[in-house]
């Protein structure tokens, strides 16, 4: 299970264009977005989210049979999950009319890949941000989305590569991740000659979420292999 679960969500994108739909969904799988369903037409996005129950809806404004403004309202008859318009039309009159019927996002093509990413994550955090699961170790607990562990009710901050190596241990909880495996997550594709620097953030990481770091009941050393993060409860 990926530590990210807003990356679970499911994603309705209505456009009438092919090569866009193809481009958006590219764009949000590179990102971590696995469950997305599409439609070309108002119909067609009705039927799916019969069935789909999205939580997300990113919708073109002009459609073969209708708008993307009636679509949203019709939509959200059904079910209240954030909109966000991704449309060629640009003027006020229409973003006005967005906002007005309730989108929470308005963005107009072309786009940048980066900030359609940023946009969609944001809304998602905005919308869902009361399920952010605490990940449940024997002395503490981890919370991804703020980057901290909590123990003994203190917030303790973890630094970017913590949180990295952190993240691939949850991603393979209960598994051996290997020394490379662990490099390659924090420092990237060349991750050769890492492993002493590896190896002070694996002890900086036991200080923040073991209650006795010298002798650790969450993250364990398999020597000669790697290290397996224990989590409670899986």
């Amino acid at each position: 299970m990926d530590f990210d679960y807003l990356k679970q969500k499911r994603i309705l994108l209505v456009d009438d264009e092919q090569e866009l739909l193809d481009m958006v969904v590219s764009i949000l799988n590179e990102d971590g977005f696995q469950n997305i369903k599409t439609a070309k037409t108002v119909g067609e996005a009705i039927t799916v989210s019969e069935t789909y129950q999205p939580e997300l809806a990113i919708l073109d404004v002009m459609l073969p049979d209708g708008n993307g403004f009636d679509l949203m309202e019709r939509l959200k008859n059904t079910a209240d999950y954030p909109v966000l318009f991704l449309t060629a039309r640009g003027e006020d009159d229409d973003k006005f009319r967005g906002f007005g019927l309730g989108a929470d996002d308005y963005m107009v093509k072309p786009f940048l890949p980066k900030e359609l990413l940023f946009r969609v994550n944001a809304i998602l955090r905005r919308s869902y941000k009361a399920e952010n699961p605490l990940v449940k170790l024997r002395d503490s607990e981890i919370d991804f989305e703020r980057a901290e562990v909590i123990k003994n009710g203190e917030h303790i901050s973890l630094t970017a590569k913590e949180h990295d190596i952190l993240a691939a241990l949850y991603r393979n909880a209960g598994r051996i991740v290997t020394i490379d495996a662990l490099c390659e997550a924090a420092w990237g594709d060349n991750p050769f000659g890492y492993e002493n620097s590896l190896m002070a953030h694996i002890r900086r990481i036991r200080e923040k979420i073991e209650a006795n770091p010298s002798q650790p009941v969450s993250l364990i050393t398999m020597k000669g292999l790697g290290y397996k993060l224990i989590v409670e409860g899986k």
